[in-house]
């Protein structure tokens, strides 16, 4: 009953939210945010704990002031994911700005493939369908959701923005592999494991683990990793994309992929710095803490 229920209740604001006018949407889901931030229920709780880890300088004040705000980005998120389908590719590829694109671009054009990681931040599949409709059709790998209805339709709108995505259950680093070697971008939300295998870094000044997937692929396919950070503008979305990371020339694999990763996430700490408020992250990260 209560996954008919949460698929249902995501059925209408896909009905719903797509059709209001912007202004009350976008409204509505703020309204919606203060209302559970206030609630402090275990999302708001786990949020503030992460936003306390990446900023442990802020007074009390400024946590709950981040986390009101942070709670704002993440429902604007599913605002923006509900009303993308009826947008044109006109205001999908005018709403974005990027800095250093040429990395992502160059990397294309050389015929290498290219390998993006990025964390839960800002709005991941409103980036993807830019690059979609720019020339950039892109791979990715979806959580499997359930009730299995919702997976499905998470599936087909990230299919109808031009994204080819696999399941994150199934044989997916060897199908990437292959659509490096035939020139795809592959795109990877990875700051946080799923495995339960991924690889311990210093993040924020503790122990946390993300996947080493991204560096698996770049070390055996030879095409460039390159990290991402999506944030939100007052009118839409800026991606910012760092170098390549240089694959170490000693060390076993996984020595290598430990090094890789390291970076990545030295890369998103200081990101977070500047942009916390856009990094939805309301699950667990840190591997040393007790809950």
């Amino acid at each position: 009953m209560k996954k008919n229920l949460t698929y249902l209740a995501y059925l209408w604001a896909w009905k719903i939210l797509r059709f209001l006018p912007a202004p009350v949407a976008y409204g509505l889901m703020n309204r919606l945010a203060d209302r559970i931030t206030d609630r402090s229920g275990k999302s708001i709780e786990r949020m503030r704990s992460n936003y306390r880890q990446v900023h442990p300088d802020y007074s009390d004040k400024q946590l709950a002031q981040a986390v009101r705000i942070g709670m704002r980005s993440y429902l604007r998120y599913w605002c923006d994911t509900f009303r993308l389908p009826s947008w044109s590719d006109d205001e999908i590829i005018q709403s974005v700005s990027v800095t250093n694109e040429h990395y992502l671009r160059d990397a294309l054009a050389a015929g290498s493939g290219c390998i993006v990681s990025l964390p839960h931040a800002g709005n991941w599949d409103h980036a993807g369908a830019y690059f979609c409709k720019t020339g950039a059709p892109l791979v990715t790998v979806a959580e499997h959701l359930e009730p299995e209805k919702l997976f499905r339709k998470f599936l087909a709108y990230r299919e109808s923005i031009g994204m080819e995505v696999l399941d994150a259950s199934g044989r997916s680093l060897a199908i990437l592999a292959q659509r490096l070697r035939a020139n795809r971008l592959v795109a990877l939300v990875a700051d946080r494991d799923l495995s339960k295998t991924g690889v311990d870094v210093n993040f924020c000044g503790a122990n946390a683990r993300m996947p080493g997937g991204p560096a698996l692929l770049a070390i055996q396919t030879g095409a460039p990793l390159i990290t991402a950070f999506v944030s939100y503008t007052e009118s839409g979305l800026h991606i910012h994309f760092d170098p390549a990371i240089t694959v170490p020339v000693s060390g076993t694999t996984t020595e290598k992929v430990s090094a890789m990763i390291q970076e990545c996430a030295t890369r998103l700490e200081g990101h977070l710095q500047t942009k916390l408020t856009d990094w939805h992250m309301l699950q667990r990260i840190w591997v040393d803490e007790r809950r």
